[in-house]
């Protein structure tokens, strides 16, 4: 993700030509699309994009047992 925003950020000044951006070749302004897509595709081909997405999900199943157990201690205390 901090590829591709760091390329629209060169994209947007190489554009507007602001700065020691509007310079540099093109090919360097765009270079970071490709490196974006490449990261992509090496994160996906490894398994860590299932792994995080697994990794996230497991901690909203545990944030959501803390929560019910807290909820069902509070309920119990105050019934009895």
């Amino acid at each position: 993700m901090l590829l591709l925003i760091l390329g629209v950020i060169l994209l947007v000044l190489k554009w507007a030509a602001i700065g020691p951006v509007a310079e540099w070749s093109w090919w360097w302004v765009l270079a970071p699309f490709p490196l974006a897509a490449l990261w992509w595709w090496i994160a996906d081909a490894t398994g860590y994009t299932r792994r995080k997405a697994m990794e996230r999900e497991e901690a909203r199943k545990q944030a959501r047992k803390e929560d019910s157990r807290k909820r069902l201690k509070g309920f119990r205390s105050d019934r009895f």
